[in-house]
């Protein structure tokens, strides 16, 4: 073939690339026009979530609080609650699952806090029943806002708990965290916990049956020692 042809083919050849160039960049950018698609929708939720979450801390900062609640866990926690009690004398108090009976109502006597003002429930075994024991109990006193009374590296477990029970519930829980020497508890175990209190929620379980179970296995064991 004479050269002067062949030179004649070699753009040919260029423009045939060039037209099936923009056809193999064309699903990329379908992939792309997908995503986009979708990011809205993920924006609204986040939106949504923040905007909820700052009113919750906005009501809570205004609210009147017509309780104390208290964690138990500490015997300081008690001594802290009776302090806090002398200085909201209106209050009534509940401890959940906290010292014995007998220390507790002692600790409050000392500080001169009336026994009538005082509800110790031992029904709770972690964190999360701390909550689901006695939430349905405030809300049908007509309490909408109470002082969270706990541990400050026990807080962040606490409060996450409180805020998803609480919004369900219409509480509002203001925390009061007590100075400890401890560091944060890891956020592993409020993301656990907050995970528990949202499938409660849904379900009621909380998972108190495995700890009861766990209870009975060992008193038989106990017994032969």
């Amino acid at each position: 073939m004479p050269r002067q042809y062949q030179r004649q083919l070699k753009p040919s050849r260029r423009t045939d690339n060039n037209i099936s160039s923009p056809i193999r960049r064309s699903e990329p950018k379908r992939s792309k026009r997908r995503d986009f698609l979708r990011l809205p929708w993920a924006g609204l939720l986040a939106i949504s979530a923040c905007c909820w979450v700052g009113y919750r801390q906005l009501a809570t900062q205004f609210s009147e609080p017509q309780a104390i609640f208290v964690l138990g866990g500490s015997p300081d926690r008690e001594k802290f609650a009776a302090g806090l009690a002398l200085k909201y004398p209106d209050l009534p108090l509940w401890v959940s699952s906290g010292s014995p009976e007998e220390y507790s109502y002692w600790v409050f006597d000392q500080a001169g806090v009336d026994r009538q003002r005082l509800h110790l429930d031992y029904r709770a075994v972690d964190t999360l029943t701390n909550f689901t024991t006695l939430v349905d109990d405030l809300k049908k006193r007509g309490i909408t806002s109470v002082y969270l009374v706990t541990s400050d590296y026990h807080m962040r477990r606490a409060q996450w708990i409180a805020e998803v029970i609480g919004s369900e519930r219409g509480i509002l829980f203001k925390i009061i965290p007590i100075p400890s020497d401890r560091s944060p508890e890891p956020i592993l175990k409020a993301l656990r916990d907050s995970g528990r209190a949202m499938v409660w929620l849904a379900t009621g379980y909380t998972g108190e049956s495995r700890q009861k179970n766990r209870e009975l296995t060992e008193e038989p064991t106990k017994s032969k020692l």
